[in-house]
């Protein structure tokens, strides 16, 4: 008997459908990776299984650095299974290729990465000889109901009408291939071209994120603050004492964007008001009307991310992680990758449902309190239809995020904050608005022929309507204004002159980073671009915080405190695509242009090798631009340094590639001493390089690559060469150390402070170089050997944490170690192993499966690399080949 295979997206997309289709299809008997009833075998993807690669004959493997072999474009893609869900693609691939399978059902999610997802699969279940021939339809879901999905079942497209989608998802995913793969290697080879090797990475959607921060911290820096005052009066009045503001009546905005109608712009027309206003009378008006508040709408997940940024200081990675936690885990939340903030239609009594359970649910914790509030939307019939909550028009792969039917039972802290968020929203989205009287007061004193304004505000809630669900039920003491009876005249008591200055604009966080991805569309100025991304902006909603994420990795940005600070190295790359004159990289108008054209591919107006064509000219043109440039420098708005020249004392001047002396009088012509800004393929920050050639040593610094790409640790110090007669900087990896550890000088360590006992010999613990180092373990008579490195795997070893580990035998959880196989950052906390007689790594243990027993087995250890790679490898070198393999194995186990 023939048999109908439906791929979903996600395993719970596959149980859905299950149990809508059972009624109808009969059983379905469950396996490890599908379910099976007579007519149907269901079964699903967890995402994206497989990748897009360029053919083996077009995939340069040596040698893919360099100009020689770019421009990368292949004549058409191959697949690579994605390693962790290889066993999943498997399984699919066997049940489409069954015999007694002659149907499928794409019933990924509904829109262009679903579509994706479910051709690559069926495309990689071929081979090379014949593709998959079967016939397809597709399973179109905005809504997972039961009665929905049976409903989609009735009305099931055609694969024809599906091929315009399938074309443009297509186009998206090989258009941002060609880029990402082309650009980065194109501009990596410019600023590798002087030897070593420096990442240079770039993507349609990281680039103009990237210049969006940029942009903004170039404002930021050429921002010169004005001073201003404002005049602030209190006022006498029967009931009591007021505030009020100085401002014009006959202010209006201009092009001065820092002018407002309360700021005076000098000092004495300020002391001029308040001298005229001191003691004098003063009228009153006011004017009271009453406002409304409603509360925003269900979230989507950019929304959440936001949100949770400004109120908690969560990441975007972060949110996401514990919403997909929520989702999988818990199951007490909807889908979360979600751009959408609607629910559909026909979900009015799920919505109901959902109210009816966290009305009667023992919810722990404080998220008991919220029962009440469903209880009242629940009886005074809240829940209705409205189109600020159930609009088809507006639900597109995924509806809003929404607590389910679930009850959560054991959320850790972090989690149950981040679900309160979703429960208040989704409650309080359906309560009327809260209602306010807003007063405006005017108290005017005449002066010297002239009228003195000043305004007080005031604010009373007056109905709290959904602010009661976020438990503002009553109105806070200070938004109450001081009663003025009619007719009555105030006194000016007291005035105040304010020394005030305007400020840069503020620095990006995630919150406001991510309203600007979204938003990125308001930037084109093209109107039709701006249209086709009125609803995409830079990103998903699923991708935004791996973006944000990926340019802190590349060392691009850094996060201080909540703000998102951009770093040498991203200027330098804007730096350079301004020079080389392809900005369309830094702008969102690629995407608009993108978008537009998809749009159009999905409407079949436009051939999909057209675009294809198209994105392989700006792909050559890009390489092209950046393979012919034959000027010296990139121009550009660069820095003087305070720091002098260290020959000639000088003055050094910043150019795209290096720091050159220009000469005691900043002439053209200097000493000759330069140099690089990026050794080792790490941009120097201009703190650092100031810092640099004052102390003429600096370091350890993380982030150099060899010209493998491998990241590696070191010092840096400004030495004088005698051959150059001139001043020179190299790598220190701590050759001095070591001539000192062995039979050389004796190292004085008067002027420290010991950290600790040595675990080893009892001796005192202090900083030498890169290491923490035993003071028996240098100097002339070595009798111990404990030492531990500054920085391990990139994760730098504060002093405090040594200390902690001399004191207590291991440090606190350190998060930031980076695998040297992997990549991948891992958390460990360093600790003395006394067996052993060295640091190691100590992981922590892992939760116990419920019913699991707990194991007697102390938590996992390896030994944790005290020195820096460069320094392992000098070490390997000089060692027996024995001993260097047997340190290679420990490397290993440590990364």
């Amino acid at each position: 008997m023939s048999k109908t295979l439906i791929i979903a997206e996600k395993p719970s997309v596959a149980q859905d459908i299950v149990r809508a289709l059972t009624p109808s299809a009969g059983k379905f008997e469950k396996f490890d990776e599908y379910f099976e009833s007579d007519q149907y075998v269901v079964s699903s993807a967890v995402g994206h299984l497989v990748e897009i690669k360029a053919p083996e004959e077009f995939d340069v493997k040596r040698g893919k650095w360099s100009f020689a072999n770019l421009p990368v474009i292949p004549p058409h893609f191959d697949l690579n299974p994605i390693d962790k869900v290889k066993g999943r693609l498997n399984a699919l691939v066997k049940l489409i290729r069954r015999k007694d399978v002659t149907h499928l059902i794409n019933a990924c999610d509904a829109g262009r990465e679903g579509e994706l997802i479910f051709r690559l699969i069926v495309q990689y279940a071929g081979t090379a000889k014949a593709a998959i021939a079967k016939p397809i339809e597709r399973l179109w879901l905005q809504s997972m109901t039961p009665q929905a999905i049976r409903d989609g079942f009735e009305k099931l497209k055609s694969d024809a009408q599906m091929l315009p989608l399938a074309d443009a998802a297509r186009c998206r995913s090989e258009a941002d291939w060609l880029v990402g793969i082309n650009g980065t290697r194109a501009m990596t080879a410019f600023n590798s071209r002087d030897g070593g090797f420096f990442l240079t990475t770039v993507g349609r959607v990281q680039t103009p994120t990237l210049s969006i921060v940029v942009e903004r911290e170039e404002k930021i820096r050429k921002h010169v603050s004005r001073d201003y005052w404002e005049v602030r009066a209190n006022f006498d009045a029967v009931a009591g004492q007021y505030e009020g503001k100085w401002f014009d009546p006959a202010w209006k905005k201009d092009e001065d964007l820092e002018r407002r109608a309360d700021r005076v712009w000098n000092r004495a027309d300020a002391d001029a008001i308040a001298m005229a206003a001191l003691g004098q009378p003063a009228s009153v008006r006011e004017e009271s009307k009453p406002t409304t508040s409603s509360c925003g709408g269900l979230y989507d997940l950019t929304t959440l991310q936001r949100e949770a940024n400004s109120r908690f200081g969560f990441s975007a990675k972060t949110t996401l992680s514990l919403a997909q936690a929520l989702y999988e885990k818990h199951k007490v939340l909807t889908y979360p990758r979600t751009d959408s903030r609607y629910l559909p239609e026909d979900y009015l009594a799920v919505a109901k449902q959902t109210a009816e359970m966290i009305a009667n649910e023992d919810m722990p914790g404080p998220l008991r309190e919220l029962s009440v509030h469903a209880r009242k939307a629940l009886k005074e019939g809240y829940i209705k239809p409205t189109k600020k909550v159930f609009d088809n028009a507006k639900v597109s792969d995924h509806f809003a995020i929404i607590p389910t039917l679930q009850a959560p039972k054991s959320l850790s802290d972090i989690e149950a904050k981040l679900y309160d968020m979703v429960v208040k929203r989704f409650l309080g989205v359906f309560f009327p608005s809260a209602e306010f009287l807003v007063t405006t007061r005017i108290s005017t004193v005449k002066a010297a022929g002239k009228e003195l304004n000043f305004q007080t505000n005031g604010k009373v809630l007056v109905k709290p309507g959904w602010l009661a669900v976020y438990g503002k039920e009553v109105q806070e003491d200070d938004a109450n204004l001081v009663a003025v009876a009619p007719g009555e005249v105030v006194r000016t008591e007291s005035v105040d002159v304010k020394s005030l200055q305007t400020k840069p604009p503020a620095r990006y966080t995630e919150a406001t980073l991510l309203s600007a991805m979204e938003g990125a569309g308001k930037l084109i100025d093209d109107e039709e671009l701006r249209a086709a991304m009125t609803e995409k902006g830079l990103g998903t909603p699923a991708t935004r915080a791996a973006t944000i994420e990926g340019l802190i990795m590349e060392k691009y940005m850094l996060r201080d405190g909540r703000e998102l600070v951009p770093t040498a190295k991203s200027f330098q790359l804007m730096t350079l695509l301004r020079g080389l004159d392809v900005q369309e990289l830094t702008k969102p108008e690629l995407t608009g242009n993108w978008e537009f054209q998809l749009a159009e591919m999905e409407k079949g107006r436009l051939n999909r090798d057209t675009f294809m064509a198209e994105i392989a000219a700006m792909t050559e043109r890009v390489v092209q631009k950046a393979k012919e440039y034959d000027r010296d420098t990139i121009p550009g708005d660069y820095a003087t340094l305070k720091a002098p020249c260290p020959k000639c004392g000088g003055v050094v001047k910043e150019n795209y590639r290096r720091y050159t002396c220009i000469g005691a009088e900043g002439a053209a012509e200097g000493c000759g001493f330069s140099i690089g800004k990026i050794p080792g393929g790490r941009s120097f920050e201009l703190h650092e390089v100031e810092k640099f050639l004052t102390d003429k040593k600096i370091g350890p610094l993380e982030g150099f690559r060899s010209k493998a790409g491998w990241p590696f640790t070191a010092e840096l110090a400004l030495v004088y060469d005698d051959e150059i007669h001139n001043w020179k900087l190299e790598f220190d990896f701590g050759e001095d150390a070591k001539k000192a550890e062995g039979d050389g000088e004796p190292v004085d360590f008067s002027a420290q402070t010991s950290l600790g006992a040595c675990p080893k010999c009892q001796g005192h613990v202090f900083e030498h170089g890169s290491n923490y180092v035993c003071e028996h373990a240098v100097g002339a008579a070595v009798t111990c050997d404990f030492k531990s490195g500054k920085i391990i795997l990139q994760q730098p070893i504060e002093v405090a944490q040594m200390q902690k580990l001399l004191s207590e035998g291991k440090t606190a959880l350190l998060e930031n170690f980076v695998s040297n196989k992997t990549r991948r950052k891992f958390k460990a906390f360093l600790a003395y192993d006394k067996k052993e007689g060295k640091v190691m790594f100590e992981f922590e243990p892992r939760a116990l499966k419920p019913g699991a027993k707990p194991s007697a087995k102390p938590a996992a250890k390896t030994a944790a690399p005290a020195k820096t790679v460069a320094a392992k490898k000098v070490a390997a070198k000089k060692a027996p080949a024995k001993k260097a393999a047997a340190k290679k194995v420990a490397v290993k186990k440590a990364a």
